[in-house]
């Protein structure tokens, strides 16, 4: 499955056309929208997710939707992690509304989130519909920069509870220490990376950013298991560490302390 070119579309992804021609037959899909590495031109075939966006007339049909994603699944679009969230266009706006999204082969329901939706606005393109930026609305920096500490601070820092994700299940070694480049950079200055870009700023040893390098572009270096995840969780507390809010200082009560002779 050939990558787009400089000169080609992301739009003209053949899993992507596939989808859309489907798609385009039911009356309640109104539009949809290229989103993620796709659409940021960070997309490595074999590594990178396919990300789309679709915007549906109410509640869709999640069984006809099911039956769509498992045909092509199984064949224009095998291996490519085709994935697409169904939005409903009258709860577009609320980004804690969960909707109706195939990813990983199966049919989830959780919210289009904010940082997504940065991603979709900045760089998304239209496959059919509305254009995607009066679809979706602009989000702004500040929005950017709430958006990435809550995410840092709540899914990471609940998962930290959890060490032993990071040695049993190394993708999430990896994840995360693209996660929490791609979060700090986004929470400083409420613009967003791609995944390619954040392993530059990743925070672990030369060895290590080499291979990510290595990863992101499709060669199969290994990634020593309890190295990587020695690194990669200690990476997340620093972040987490670094990007939870602080409250008010408080100090122990001061002692009286009481003079020499004294009764008081």
């Amino acid at each position: 499955m050939a990558p787009p070119t400089e000169s080609s579309s992301p739009t003209d992804h053949q899993a992507v056309v596939a989808l859309a021609e489907r798609l385009e037959t039911l009356p309640w899909v109104l539009g949809l929208y290229v989103a993620g590495s796709l659409a940021t031109r960070d997309y490595v075939p074999g590594v990178s997710d396919l990300d789309l966006v679709a915007l549906t007339d109410g509640t869709p049909d999640v069984q006809v939707l099911s039956s769509i994603h498992r045909e092509l699944d199984a064949g224009v679009a095998a291996g490519a992690d085709l994935g697409c969230a169904y939005v409903a266009a009258d709860r577009r706006d609320d980004h804690a509304a969960p909707h109706p999204t195939w990813t990983h082969g199966r049919l989830v329901h959780r919210p289009l989130t904010t940082i997504p939706r940065a991603e979709l606005a900045i760089h998304g393109l239209s496959v059919f519909g509305e254009d995607v930026r009066a679809a979706f609305p602009e989000v702004t920096a500040d929005n950017i920069r709430k958006a990435s500490r809550a995410e840092v601070c709540g899914y990471w820092a609940d998962a930290l509870k959890h060490p032993h994700w990071w040695i049993l299940e190394p993708e999430i070694a990896e994840l995360s220490l693209t996660a929490m480049a791609r979060g700090r950079y986004a929470a400083e200055h409420g613009r967003l990376l791609t995944k390619t870009a954040a392993i530059e700023q990743v925070d672990a040893p030369a060895w290590l950013r080499d291979r990510l390098r290595a990863r992101r572009r499709g060669d199969p270096a290994p990634l020593p298991r309890l190295r990587t995840a020695w690194f990669a969780w200690h990476d997340v507390r620093r972040t987490v560490a670094s990007l939870r809010p602080r409250g008010p200082r408080t100090h122990p009560p001061r002692l009286r302390q009481r003079r020499l002779g004294s009764d008081s």
